[in-house]
């Protein structure tokens, strides 16, 4: 691949007053480094809100050092796997600020994985303790004994809590029924675990920028789930490079208040992880961990409570909150950044977004492998641009063709990143590493895009999604953003079916917003803004549509499930 040029950089030209090209991810040796910064800067701070509760940065800090001296107390070596399995809870941020401190890699996991899903991860990774809410321990007591993992920690909504907690694990277990019966003998209560470190003394453990932080397992879509390696230095620089991009908005924040970030995103996922918790205790800001944001009335409840100003989602959340009837009980206008990511975010969601909060979608990019984030729309755009934005600080982003050359303005090629958030290859295999990262340094995404003159970019589809009609390729994410403005749709989703005549055609899914919305009105919608081989063949509706648990559509299930008709 060609190297880029200072010359080649037309997005430096988009970036708001104050934004640097580059930034210094040297600044931090590791992020136990920026954790211990900020448990002592922002000590007496709120660091975690949850179910009415708060829990300080000084809390935090006590908490997760006392349960890193448990962690080294069980003889785990230094670069040991520990997986945390869990919603967003309080422990979640205590465990991963102990397992670093400790020394060790956090695996992210899943806490909807079946228990084959599970066990691949565990096994993959090696992971020898794993942290797991008791809601899920069902999955793992499937799967242990074919497992490395030699250590678990049971966790429970309750634990941290206080008096309230029996009351919260009461209902939780035999009232709303949400932990099936378990077996795990010799596994340890979270707080059982504090109480042993306590006995246990911490051991500082030297990181650096180059040592392994996390594993970050990609979705599987195109294969095997794999591990993303993120080290120090990767996760470092995009927090670095989010906080920079962020901040021509977020300094608008009025004395006293403190920055606030709604996380209903799930930790585990690393937009959340990065954008949500670590750029927050970089910056001393609150979290308020949502636990479940499928319970969009619970959602609306607890933000209600609070004054906010940053709010990560996906277009599944927005579009899902803004349909709701008590949308309007939550004041969303101390909002500065609405960041929307993890799929497209479709013009007429952001169209409402904008309305009803004063706050517009800054739609951004990224991937597992990049930490996430490679690329953003200004915070300071009042506009929709329907793009993924412009490269973050100190990123470099090209077209290039199938052997890697870039590709004339305009023309869609295969996006392709270079930057300091970018892995260090995926975790023990090479092979898979070889297929995706130059050996300058290019990751390449598998995703098509095109580079307009101004350097915005913006995604057309991925490679396997792409509908081949009659030699014409047909870009799933055009034809949903133009049916989501048709009234009456609620969600829509286009994937590719086999055609005799066309080799392919498009089937389109519709969820409805209104019952009287018809195949014909769609047809005619259609028509109107769509030529004819993009245009739907098969039109099927369905009461939803499938999900992964951070809100992506799951196209390929609607091409192998037979449909549920609503």
């Amino acid at each position: 691949m060609s190297t880029i040029t200072a010359a080649d950089k037309p997005w430096l030209q988009q970036y708001p007053a104050g934004v640097p090209a580059e930034i210094d991810p040297s600044r931090y040796r590791s992020l136990v480094a920026l954790m211990e910064e900020s448990f002592g800067k922002y000590a007496e701070r709120a660091a975690y809100s949850f179910l009415g509760q708060e829990w300080t940065y000084r809390e935090v800090d006590e908490a997760s050092r006392v349960l890193a001296g448990y962690l080294q107390s069980l003889g785990l070596q230094r670069g040991d796997r520990v997986a945390v399995m869990m919603p967003n809870v309080p422990q979640y941020p205590i465990a991963v600020a102990a397992i670093l401190r400790a020394g060790y890699v956090l695996v992210n996991v899943n806490p909807l994985y079946t228990a084959r899903e599970l066990e691949h991860q565990l096994k993959d990774s090696g992971a020898k303790a794993i942290f797991i809410i008791e809601n899920f321990a069902h999955t793992l007591q499937q799967c242990l004994r074919a497992t490395p993992v030699q250590h678990v920690v049971l966790c429970a909504m309750g634990d941290v809590l206080g008096a309230k907690g029996w009351i919260v694990n009461l209902v939780v277990r035999h009232i709303k029924k949400l932990v099936p019966p378990f077996h795990l003998p010799g596994a340890v209560r979270f707080n059982d675990a504090l109480t042993r470190g306590r006995r246990a003394p911490y051991r500082p453990v030297e990181v650096g920028p180059d040592d392994v932080a996390v594993l970050q397992y990609t979705g599987g879509t195109t294969g095997v789930s794999k591990g993303a390696v993120l080290l120090h230095r990767n996760l470092i620089a995009n927090v670095l490079q989010s906080e920079a991009w962020n901040e021509p908005v977020m300094k608008k924040i009025p004395p006293g208040q403190q920055p606030t970030a709604v996380c209903a995103l799930p930790l585990y996922h690393i937009f959340a992880f990065t954008v949500n918790m670590m750029l927050s205790m970089r910056t001393g800001g609150k979290t308020i961990l949502i636990p479940n944001p499928r319970d969009l009335p619970a959602v609306l409840k607890e933000l209600s409570r609070h004054t906010f100003h940053s709010f990560p989602a996906v277009n599944t959340l927005f579009n899902a909150l803004l349909n709701h009837p008590q949308f309007d009980t939550v004041n969303w206008r101390n909002l500065k950044v609405s960041l929307g990511g993890g799929m497209a975010v479709q013009a007429a969601v952001a169209k409402r977004w904008l309305e009803r909060t004063g706050c517009p979608i800054c739609e951004g990019y990224g991937l597992s492998e990049t930490s996430p984030s490679a690329s953003c729309n200004p915070v300071t755009n009042t506009e929709f641009t329907g793009t993924i934005g412009v490269p973050l600080p100190s990123t470099e982003m090209k077209c290039v063709d199938d052997e890697g050359n870039e590709v004339p303005q305009g023309t869609p090629g295969e996006i392709a990143i270079r930057g300091p958030q970018v892995m260090a290859g995926y975790w023990q295999r090479p092979d898979e590493t070889a297929k995706v990262m130059t050996a300058d340094g290019w990751f390449r995404t598998g995703d098509i895009g095109v580079m307009d003159e101004r350097g915005y970019f913006k995604i057309v589809d991925r490679k396997k999604d792409m509908i081949l009609v009659s030699g014409f390729n047909v870009y799933p994410n055009e034809v949903e953003d133009v049916v989501a403005q048709c009234e009456g749709v609620l969600e829509c989703a286009a994937v590719g079916i086999p055609d005799e005549h066309s080799g392919e055609a498009v089937k389109l899914v519709v969820v409805k917003k209104d019952p009287a919305l018809t195949e014909a009105h769609i047809r005619e919608f259609c028509e109107a803004r769509l030529t004819g081989y993009k245009r739907p063949k098969v039109i099927e509706f369905r009461t939803e549509l499938p999900k992964t648990p951070v809100g992506k559509i799951l196209r390929r299930e609607l091409r192998d499930n037979k449909p549920t008709t609503s």
